[in-house]
């Protein structure tokens, strides 16, 4: 993912938008824990309720971060998790 994306601190949300675009939960939280290297990690974890340790492992890409440290990272980041249709479905089935 990074040598195709690589890390911008000035456009961190294109980064985490990519990765999300791979639809692998490994990149998509592996570029979760790079963007938040780039800032405060420890004001991070105090935000989202965890140690830095544990969020550090989370966000590793080898983590399997619960979805709602997911969400709590991506609100803590300043960014918003949204559902939109998939272009390439034409319908939606839950």
């Amino acid at each position: 993912m990074n040598q195709e994306n690589p890390l911008s601190t000035d456009n961190p949300d294109t980064y985490i938008a990519a990765a999300f675009a791979t639809d692998d939960p490994a990149s998509i939280a592996k570029a979760l824990g790079e963007v938040a290297r780039t800032r405060n990690m420890s004001k991070l974890a105090k935000d989202v309720g965890m140690n830095r340790s544990a969020l550090y492992r989370a966000l590793s890409g080898d983590g399997n971060p619960e979805f709602a440290t997911i969400l709590k990272v991506v609100k803590a980041l300043g960014l918003k998790l949204t559902p939109v249709p998939a272009a390439h479905c034409e319908s939606a089935t839950l």
